[in-house]
């Protein structure tokens, strides 16, 4: 298996004489993409306000905050190659990834239960991203099971439009549950809380009723061990797919640190700092199916270089004199652009360089490499902001994003670019 193969358009012409839609990709996706979405409405219920709870409310510093968001996404990441050893090793991916949704919709119920504790806050923030941790691989490797390998990026696109419109409705819930309370109190939030669990259970049910867990009827030609899974580093290419998500990762500061940058601006107001998200969410939405495809026709490593170099505008123009509205509008639109570019990309070139068997492992180790390295990012972001200023560190970011794009150009094999492909 290697990763210049992986990443060439395909030969023949898979779906001729069908529509290649959404609906092209089959109904598990389709079931998987509508527990992402409600998952994703219950989570940004949380996440989108709590940036501005954090820093306002509790009066973090930025370099604090930059921990716990690096926290948020980085401290759970060594359980992602757990569950999806797990999963690999008894070809159960559904029940792992219903674990990791049921932790994370049981994190909404213990959110009501901190209250304004900052330590339990913060075991609660960890169990969240613990369910989150174990269910992505389970997920991703129940998408690429689902569909030919010609179809994985529109498949990837399809799924991660969805999720995304669940990330787009989330902001907007949190704001009318705390528009129907009337006032922002700790009642207010506990609404709020209990409401997002509710619709996190209700991805739940569509996980077990819906989605199957498609198997090989055949064993895996070896068995799944601890001693098998380790060898996938022997592999150059799962090597270079792993240091692929090391610069993704290092090059990505957390979406909480753009918003705030983007308010310290007087870009918006405070009462509207949820819909920063909304517009984020929004492009990732618009974009992310038709760039899975345009991934799948024209190579996948080309399209992941043109998401980096989205997330390089968003860094210059953060550190740029521009402001007011048209700031925010070219912001959000370039961060959309960066993850509906990067994010089902990676794992749509992920997935066939991995053997089925170890696929969820494979998987996992990528996310567990890009988190980490996003944990490192957004630490770093948060001092810099701390001791140079956010104009500094937002240039800074912009040459350290520039730096991981050329070493991924030069680190991933140029596809061989064909003129057949999936018909669009």
């Amino acid at each position: 298996m290697y990763l210049s193969t992986v990443d060439r358009p395909p030969k023949g012409r898979p779906g001729r004489g069908r529509r290649a839609g959404p609906a092209s990709v089959g109904a598990n996706v389709l079931a998987l993409g509508t527990v992402s979405l409600l998952t994703d409405v219950s989570a940004e219920m949380v996440t989108a306000v709590l940036p501005l709870y954090l820093v306002l409310t509790l009066h973090m510093s930025p370099a604090a905050y930059g921990m716990v968001d690096g926290l948020y996404t980085g401290a759970t990441a060594l359980l992602r190659p757990v569950g999806g050893f797990v999963a690999d090793r008894f070809r159960r991916r559904k029940p792992v990834a219903a674990v990791g949704y049921g932790v994370s919709a049981l994190a909404k119920l213990g959110l009501v239960a901190a209250g304004s504790s900052v330590p339990a806050l913060g075991a609660v923030i960890v169990a969240d991203r613990t369910g989150k941790g174990l269910r992505t691989a389970p997920r991703d490797a129940l998408i690429t099971l689902s569909v030919p390998e010609p179809l994985l990026g529109r498949a990837f696109g399809v799924h991660r439009a969805m999720d995304s419109a669940g990330a787009f409705a989330g902001p907007l819930a949190a704001l009318g549950v705390l528009a129907a309370v009337g006032t922002v109190t700790p009642a207010a939030f506990d609404a709020l809380f209990l409401t997002s669990f509710c619709v996190a259970a209700a991805g739940l049910l569509v996980l077990a009723f819906l989605v199957r867990d498609d198997r090989d009827k055949r064993p895996p030609a070896a068995p799944v061990t601890l001693r098998a899974a380790a060898g996938l580093l022997r592999e150059a290419s799962v090597r270079r797919l792993l240091y692929t998500a090391g610069l993704l990762g290092l090059a990505t500061v957390g979406d909480g640190f753009v918003h705030l940058l983007l308010m310290q601006r007087h870009t918006v107001t405070t009462g509207w700092f949820p819909l920063l998200a909304v517009g984020t969410n929004l492009v990732y939405l618009l974009l992310a199916t038709p760039l899975g495809a345009l991934a799948d026709r024209f190579g996948r490593r080309t399209v992941l270089l043109s998401g980096f170099g989205a997330l390089v505008a968003v860094y210059l123009l953060l550190g740029s004199p521009m402001d007011g509205m048209p700031l925010a509008v070219a912001v959000l639109c370039c961060h959309g652009a960066f993850y509906a570019a990067t994010d089902g990309v990676l794992m749509a070139l992920a997935g066939p360089a991995l053997p089925a068997g170890l696929r969820t492992t494979g998987l996992a180790c990528v996310q567990t490499v890009q988190a980490l390295a996003y944990f490192a990012s957004s630490v770093a972001f948060g001092a810099a902001w701390a001791n140079w200023g956010s104009t500094t560190a937002a240039w800074a970011a912009a040459a350290a994003a520039a730096v991981a794009a050329t070493a991924t150009f030069t680190l991933l094999p140029h596809p061989t670019i064909e003129k057949e492909s999936v018909t669009s």
